[in-house]
């Protein structure tokens, strides 16, 4: 336990809010199963405090039990399981089954047995006239076909639910190879003045133009002939499930630390100036005060000082981002009054929340450790847009590893920072 300046506290206290407010939609799952993974997770969490007093009392004690720290070490990996669980729960229930859809337009359904055909045989006459009839602009000259538009819609849910920078970015689909969009750094100058007084000319606004290009993103996917030719197998949803994985573990760390060479430009990969220095292009910090870890006397104040950082306007939909390890590291933060500052989600679909805000936990941000960022806070959907070509692409190659077939899978994605004071990011140093 810390034992912080109740002034200071009591004058900053950290905005309580919603966890499902500003994180993934949520998701409710029927039935028995949800019930009881929330009421597992939230009696771990019960037994995580106990154990993590118990703890504390004996570091105050200065006669710290070993037992008990192996026992918290424990509670703190069955946390995680439960954590995983509900996670799974959630995304499941996101996935609708594909082919379940009532309606279907002549053209879909055209679209879709012809892809059928030739992913399972070969046979692409049906494709080719169907793309040579709409014109289409997706044909690149590698060669390859677009998937059904169910496929691709599919495909960019299972993202959304796998990849979790994508889930709480702005998404944009476009039909170029680059998405330019231009912001206002700075607005029309304005003042005030007496009636007769002289009105100087003000400054015009000044406006940056943002350039986010669509990078290749490819999967291969193999089947057998066998499993192609079972009738049973829907080849839509199989090949949906082979590419979601692949796809999001790539993304997910692109979307983070990509240095915009042949893949999307991560926020960790922009200019970090303090926040004290901030100017547009590049990205605030706080600073712990303490290299690679929270200050000991209160580690609970770089957090309301990284969220007091934001402004209002994007902390009403902000969160915080970090991997599982900084999770548990904070998961033993309380405040003045004893009160723990990490919250397990109430209901299956919902995040964790820490200090009220939602947290999204992403495997991709660093450690905690000297110098590190490892910790961003910020309103996502307006500091990060990811950038999605329309189209996704299948070449199918029975030669090249017989007795499989692979299916060469592409989807072009960009990404990058479009709003340098939506999200502030938390150093772990000194200054």
């Amino acid at each position: 336990m810390f034992h912080a300046d109740s002034t200071r506290h009591a004058a900053a206290a950290p905005e309580m809010k919603s966890a499902s407010a500003a994180g993934a939609p949520e998701t409710k799952v029927a039935g028995a199963e949800g019930r009881i993974a929330v009421a597992d997770f939230l009696s771990a969490f019960e037994a995580y405090k106990q154990v993590n007093d118990a703890r504390l009392a004996e570091v105050e004690r200065r006669s710290a039990d070993g037992l008990t720290t192996e026992q918290l070490s424990r509670i703190d990996a069955a946390l995680d399981a439960h954590q995983a669980r509900l996670d799974a729960l959630a995304t499941k229930a996101r996935r609708p089954a594909l082919g379940a859809a009532p309606e279907r337009s002549v053209e879909a359904h055209a679209h879709g047995a012809a892809f059928d055909t030739y992913v399972r045989h070969g046979e692409a006459g049906g494709l080719k006239a169907l793309e040579a009839k709409a014109l289409s602009a997706g044909s690149g000259a590698d060669g390859g076909y677009l998937v059904p538009s169910e496929t691709e819609s599919e495909i960019g849910r299972r993202l959304a639910a796998l990849s979790p920078i994508r889930a709480i970015s702005a998404v944009r689909v476009i039909g170029a190879g680059t998405y330019r969009k231009p912001f206002m750094t700075s607005g029309p100058v304005s003042g005030w003045a007496a009636e007769t007084a002289a009105r100087p000319q003000t400054d015009s606004p000044v406006l940056a133009e943002l350039a986010f290009p669509a990078m290749e993103l490819y999967a291969m996917p193999a089947a057998t002939q066998a499993l192609l030719e079972d009738a049973q197998v829907n080849v839509e949803e199989w090949l949906a499930q082979e590419v979601d994985a692949a796809f999001a573990e790539q993304e997910g760390v692109a979307f983070v630390s990509g240095d915009g060479v042949a893949k999307p430009k991560g926020f960790l990969a922009y200019a970090k100036v303090a926040e004290s220095a901030w100017a547009w292009d590049k990205v605030g910090y706080v600073a712990t005060g303490a290299a690679g870890g929270f200050p000991a006397a209160t580690p609970a104040d770089p957090l309301i000082d990284l969220v007091y950082a934001l402004k209002a306007g994007y902390r009403q939909n902000a969160g915080f981002v970090m991997n599982r390890k900084t999770q548990a590291a904070v998961r033993k933060l309380k405040d003045e009054n004893g009160n723990y500052l990490w919250a397990p989600p109430a209901a299956v679909g919902q995040a964790a929340s820490l200090m009220g805000f939602p947290i999204a936990e992403s495997e991709a941000m660093p450690d905690i450790a000297a110098d590190a960022y490892a910790i961003a806070f910020g309103d996502f959907r307006r500091f990060y847009l990811v950038v999605d070509r329309a189209g996704v692409r299948v070449l199918r190659d029975p030669y090249s590893a017989k007795p499989y077939v692979l299916f060469y899978t592409t989807k072009r994605v960009g990404g990058g920072v479009q709003d340098f004071d939506a999200a502030k990011l938390l150093k772990f140093a000194t200054s």
